[in-house]
């Protein structure tokens, strides 16, 4: 399901973790590539500092290769079992799917990655609230 308090929610959407209110990331288009990756430091709903500790998120390069495997699967299925094309055909279709989808791969392993640490948490807004007061 793709509501608040579900985990795919802040996976698909690049969302906060903790409150699931704003975006993760400075630039919300992955395709700004100087801007792909750099995350906001803290949630301003919840205040979550993003970077937990000092490379955390190197831990999501482990999960960028099955992202990476889901994103080739489809091509190769496609070009070589459907269409039967050539095994070089089907390797630069997949070269070119993995190119194209650098971007969602690498913001897809960082969210899937931080989702791994931090749980949704429905009064995290409130709680964050009374403390500035």
């Amino acid at each position: 399901m793709l509501k608040k308090g579900y985990k795919l929610y802040s996976i698909l959407l690049g969302k906060c973790p903790r409150c699931h209110q704003e975006s993760m990331y400075e630039d919300k288009n992955p395709y700004k590539l100087k801007t792909t990756i750099k995350l906001n430091e803290n949630c301003s709903s919840c205040n979550l500092h993003y970077h937990l500790e000092p490379s955390f998120f190197t831990g999501s390069m482990y999960v960028s290769y099955p992202i990476g495997i889901a994103f080739t699967v489809p091509p190769f299925l496609i070009s070589h079992v459907l269409c039967k094309a050539p095994l070089l055909t089907t390797f630069f279709a997949i070269t070119a799917i993995l190119i194209i989808g650098l971007p969602i791969i690498a913001r897809l392993s960082r969210n899937l990655w931080i989702n791994f640490f931090v749980n949704y948490d429905k009064d995290a807004v409130k709680k964050h609230k009374n403390t500035l007061s």
